[in-house]
């Protein structure tokens, strides 16, 4: 025989008018508790067969989601207290801002008071708990969730005597008042890398004679969790063209900076000489960012030396290419 739990959603709408409640004990950990008739005006969770959450391994639930002061909210109960966060003997129960991607989009801060209510089904009233000083509890993209990991002890909570739960079946609401709403100023992190690892990529051109394009690309290469990829233009480009190669160090796909981010990479490009090692190099430093994708020469090296049987640039035809790059620190929107 299969056992089955039933859980029972219900969106209210508001009462007009909440009477005063009583407090009925002290606090704990800041938590005030008091008593109503008034049933939560936001929203409602009915939970049949209770018992057996835990038996079927339900550590957590989370509610649907609902609409509150404009935005959407949903419930997260712990029926065993939040293991995560070391908590026994009590029922832990918290408050979630449903749309976390608006508060990292829009930089979007929701300021909230809350309740949350326990039905003392005996009685027809509700245990309502909340915050003793009614603080505004700040939601923004670090902090999306609040609540309360001691919201009863589970032996209170199932003395039938409370009311709390009756025939295994139980019912928990919340109300949410939003109190302001801010759109803070930009913000950026600067994250320098400790002990950055340099990384090298070389790129053989063959039949380099034969190139009939105006550019050409190496194979996209990884160095701090970021593709870049070598630029060469075999008759120049800008105040280059026509005179020398032109040798850039370019972003592989610069969308993958959101909006504002950098970071600072130290590069070295080389065109190897072939015969006797005396590379041709470049070395600089350069903020990389979706308006600014590469850095390099356009002057790296003049054609008349390229082409130069004993430079070694060109050998049988083939031209190598090396790029060793470093990333140094990134720079980030928050």
């Amino acid at each position: 025989m299969f056992h089955t739990i039933k859980l029972c959603l219900k969106l209210l709408s508001c009462s007009k008018s909440v009477p005063m409640a009583t407090q009925v004990s002290d606090n704990l950990e800041e938590v005030e508790r008091s008593i109503s008739e008034a049933a939560p005006c936001h929203y409602v969770l009915k939970i049949q067969s209770f018992s057996l959450l835990a038996k079927n391994g339900i550590e957590k639930y989370e509610s649907g989601e609902f609409q509150a002061g404009g935005y959407k909210w949903k419930l997260v109960l712990y029926p065993n207290g939040n293991r995560s966060r070391n908590v026994k003997e009590y029922l832990s129960l918290y408050l979630v801002f449903a749309d976390v991607g608006s508060l990292y989009r829009q930089g979007l801060e929701v300021h909230a008071v809350f309740r949350f209510f326990l039905l003392d089904q005996s009685k027809d009233e509700y245990l309502v708990v909340h915050d003793a000083k009614e603080n505004n509890r700040r939601f923004h993209r670090l902090k999306h969730q609040w609540g309360f990991d001691q919201l009863i002890p589970i032996r209170t909570f199932n003395d039938v005597s409370n009311g709390y739960i009756l025939d295994d079946t139980c019912v928990f609401g919340a109300e949410v008042f939003v109190t302001k709403e801010t759109r803070p100023g930009r913000a950026e992190c600067l994250s320098v890398v400790k002990d950055a690892i340099s990384c090298k990529h070389v790129w053989r051109i063959e039949n380099f004679s034969k190139l009939d394009s105006e550019y050409l690309e190496s194979n996209a290469f990884f160095s701090g969790d970021q593709k870049w990829k070598i630029q060469l233009y075999p008759k120049g480009r800008r105040h280059g063209s026509g005179t020398h190669i032109s040798l850039y160090l370019a972003l592989e796909d610069s969308s993958t900076l959101t909006d504002g981010a950098k970071m600072f990479a130290e590069f070295t490009l080389r065109i190897q000489d072939q015969l006797q090692s005396r590379h041709i190099a470049g070395k600089v430093n350069h903020w990389f960012s979706e308006s600014s994708q590469e850095s390099g020469w356009a002057k790296f090296v003049s054609l008349a030396y390229f082409h130069h049987t004993g430079t070694g640039c060109l050998v049988k035809d083939v031209c190598v290419v090396e790029a060793e790059v470093i990333v140094h620190a990134v720079a980030s929107t928050l």
